[in-house]
């Protein structure tokens, strides 16, 4: 029996293959083209699948749920890949949160 990649192995070898695109053909690749329109229309792109992911979970059916999720994360990726932050370091901020109760929001930008 196979055991499935974790989410960090997924998203650990997902992350450079977003970054590569970036020098591909936008005629030949979705995230390529995204990456040639800029990052506003990445943001539009994660703001859409946020929203979508949002009205599955109102209607609380697991399927639809998984794949807007899968679709929000997909693209969060492709913007990070676009501003040049490495996946790992949303992991490690994650890992410096585990077992934080009630962590503090992080300071703003201004």
């Amino acid at each position: 029996m196979n055991t499935p990649p974790s989410a960090a192995d997924i998203l650990q070898r997902l992350y450079p293959l977003l970054v590569a695109r970036k020098q591909a053909d936008p005629s030949t690749s979705y995230v390529a083209a995204l990456h040639a329109k800029g990052l506003d229309k990445i943001l539009e792109k994660v703001g859409e699948e946020a929203v979508e992911t949002l009205l599955a979970a109102k209607n609380r059916l697991p399927a639809p749920i998984i794949h807007e999720t899968a679709d929000l994360w997909f693209h969060t990726l492709v913007m990070l890949a676009h501003l040049e932050i490495p996946a790992e370091q949303v992991l490690e901020e994650l890992a410096r949160r585990f077992g934080t109760p009630g962590h503090p929001e992080s300071p703003k930008p201004s």
